[in-house]
């Protein structure tokens, strides 16, 4: 595995930034000529430090306003609930987070929506059908205090 140094820690603060910034930019920002940078950004992309590059969408630009914490248990937990229960909900495109969680439920999902009506509509016709669900809880989310995809690096 990939040893990061301090070089390595400032393309990493960069590049969750900006996924999309040119090399030469990042190179300046880190104190390295291009080919450095370049070569240190394609070894932490091949050590798998680097996930993938993607670009975060504004709901409300599109419609979408409404977030709701969605968390549920399942009546019974053995490999074929689970492994059901996780291929029916990652086929369900208003889940844009399901967690595995330990405590009082089994998993934490975040969905999103139009309106009320329309997270209605996914809960009764999608979420609460999906078989081996024992009991859920919806909380509405109203306003992020804080939210980042930046990683502590």
């Amino acid at each position: 595995m990939l040893e990061l140094d301090a070089v390595d820690r400032r393309i990493l603060r960069e590049l969750q930034r900006d996924g999309t910034i040119r090399n030469d930019v990042l190179a300046a920002k880190v104190g390295l000529s291009p080919s450095p940078t370049l070569r240190r950004v394609r070894a932490l992309e091949e050590a798998g430090y680097v996930r993938s590059y993607v670009a975060l969408l504004n709901p409300a630009r599109l419609g979408l306003g409404v977030r709701v914490m969605f968390e549920l248990r399942l009546a019974v937990q053995n490999r074929d609930t689970l492994d059901r229960f996780e291929k029916e909900v990652t086929a369900i495109p208003e889940v844009i987070e399901c967690m595995t969680v330990l405590g009082d439920w089994d998993y934490v999902l975040t969905v999103v929506a139009k309106d009320i009506e329309d997270y209605q509509r996914v809960l009764l016709d999608r979420l609460a059908k999906i078989s081996g669900v024992a009991n859920y809880k919806s909380t509405l989310i109203v306003r992020d205090v804080k939210r980042s995809t930046e990683l502590p690096v």
